[in-house]
């Protein structure tokens, strides 16, 4: 599996990604952001034994599709601090899920975003097993929510956050307080970090 900057933001690239097997597939293909992917070097479908539980949709042309990525990620300058950029949409194709592509897809991120002259990157997450995976990443909650149960972390591009194992719980706890349901796969995943060490 190789890593590549598909495009810098503004360089109006897109991803075409799989609705059936990619969270977030439509966000990739919006130009502006800058995306970067981790995809099969000589070009071969990311899952070849991989079936999608739907057919797909007919105006969708299979074709067009980036059948070689297993994992992407957008991001963008922040729009209030030209140093920081912040981490958009990252998703892992529904067959390669748990098997850390994530974490490394975001290091090597990270890396570039440094030699691209940041120094401080920022993510929101909606879930705690993204939290949880940003967290080994070097990530850590700055106390701050953004939209509807979002997590703000952060973390400088040269070095991780403070492991911070009090900072950390209190984000676990921040999910069980938001305005939204947890599904009984995420509070068990919750009570075992809280209430299990």
């Amino acid at each position: 599996m190789e890593f590549a900057l598909v495009g810098a933001p503004g360089s109006d690239v897109t991803l075409r990604l799989d609705y059936r097997a990619f969270a977030y597939a439509g966000k990739f293909v919006l130009g502006g952001p800058g995306k970067a992917v981790l995809r099969t070097p000589d070009g071969s479908p990311a899952v070849p034994e991989w079936e999608p539980d739907e057919p797909l949709s007919p105006a969708v042309d299979e074709r067009a599709l980036d059948h070689d990525v297993v994992a992407a990620v957008s991001f963008s300058p922040d729009r209030t601090d030209p140093d920081r950029c912040r981490i958009r949409y990252v998703t892992v194709h529904v067959a390669r899920r748990g098997e850390g592509l994530g974490p490394r897809l975001i290091d090597r991120t990270v890396d570039r975003l440094a030699s691209e002259g940041y120094d401080r990157v920022r993510i929101a997450v909606n879930n705690p097993f993204a939290y949880a995976a940003l967290h080994k990443c070097g990530f850590a909650y700055t106390g701050e929510r953004t939209g509807i149960a979002e997590l703000e972390l952060a973390r400088t591009v040269d070095s991780p956050a403070d492991d911070d194992p009090d900072r950390y719980r209190a984000g676990l706890r921040a999910f069980r307080e938001a305005d939204r349901d947890l599904d009984e796969v995420e509070e068990e995943f919750i009570a075992d970090r809280l209430d299990g060490g």
